[in-house]
């Protein structure tokens, strides 16, 4: 088993005074594979003691946003500032001590095995009884959505409770300003990282989310990030397949049309229906249209990974100097 030199576990906070010293008394300090381990904290823009708790328990680093960012941003710049740390692994936890910290070195052994670049812990979904029947079907439903456009096995995709080597951190992006969670996991899918899960325990839930503050909302904001991800790093087969449904409803209607027209000529004549005609034609014309715009789009995507590729080593050559 290979030995790395630094661990940092980071958590993004907003407004945790009450539960982060909790969460903090929970972390280790040292773990099996590892050389030292260092805590921070992203401080996002709290209005309360959060900051002072932190420094009580012996947080070795502190990012502070003076307003609030988002959880995207929090932990985008959580990372930034654990790469700049020297950390090998970054492990990512909740303030309310959501995830069992014990389970910290389960999460990482399949980096330190070198069989994974990103661990997510995946929490026991139908054993938590604070998640109402509702909330576990869109937790299953959103994780096999996930799965699909992200070609990995993932059960649990929500899960804020995950392993990162130092070299993942370096290639991951965060475009959505919501949450990183769905994000991270299709972009590491679709970049060819490698990604696995491990089970995990969890604590009792110390307050209600403040990601998901309506199931209707959550649903909302998780199938725009997985479309606007999933256009991003498959822009071709997406706009093939939205245009192959009015391009397929449009040939139905021109088929009808024909079969319609040929019965004038028959013993029953019936009506032309030149407006059916005309519905088909803009269909078909829709379909194509999305079809050459995900051609343009595959092409543009081009362009963003050799901007992808000058970043990572502007990235890496900054870390390095």
């Amino acid at each position: 088993m290979a030995t790395v030199k630094k661990l940092i576990i980071q958590i993004p906070c907003y407004n945790e005074e009450a539960t982060l010293g909790l969460t903090l008394s929970q972390l280790p300090r040292q773990i099996p594979g590892v050389a030292q381990v260092e805590w921070l904290i992203i401080n996002d823009g709290s209005r309360d003691r959060t900051v002072e708790v932190a420094q009580a328990s012996g947080v070795d680093h502190i990012v502070n946003f003076e307003q609030n960012q988002g959880l995207a941003k929090g932990f985008m710049a959580g990372m930034e500032a654990c790469l700049k740390a020297g950390a090998d692994i970054i492990v990512n936890t909740d303030a309310d001590n959501q995830y069992c910290a014990d389970d910290i070195p389960k999460l990482i052994q399949p980096i330190l095995d070198g069989t994974a670049e990103i661990v997510v812990g995946a929490r026991p979904i139908q054993e938590i009884k604070d998640f109402s029947p509702v909330k576990k079907f869109l937790q299953k439903l959103g994780s096999w959505v996930v799965r699909i456009a992200s070609n990995t096995d993932i059960p649990d995709a929500p899960s804020g409770f995950r392993a990162i080597s130092r070299e993942a951190a370096i290639r991951l992006n965060v475009f959505n300003e919501y949450t990183y969670t769905l994000e991270t996991i299709i972009q590491a899918g679709q970049r060819g990282m490698a990604i696995t899960y491990v089970p995990i325990r969890t604590n009792g839930y110390l307050r209600p989310s403040r990601l998901v503050k309506s199931i209707p909302a959550y649903i909302q904001r998780s199938i725009i990030t997985i479309i606007r991800i999933f256009m991003t790093y498959r822009p071709l087969q997406f706009f093939m397949m939205l245009g192959t449904v009015p391009f397929s409803a449009g040939m139905l209607l021109c088929l009808r049309w024909l079969f319609l027209f040929w019965e004038i000529f028959g013993d029953n004549p019936a009506k032309p229906r030149v407006p059916s005609l005309i519905l088909a034609a803009v269909l078909i014309l829709i379909g194509f249209q999305l079809w050459i715009l995900g051609l343009v789009a595959d092409l543009m995507s081009v362009n963003r990974k050799l901007l992808e590729d000058i970043q990572l080593k502007m990235r890496r050559n900054d870390l390095n100097g």
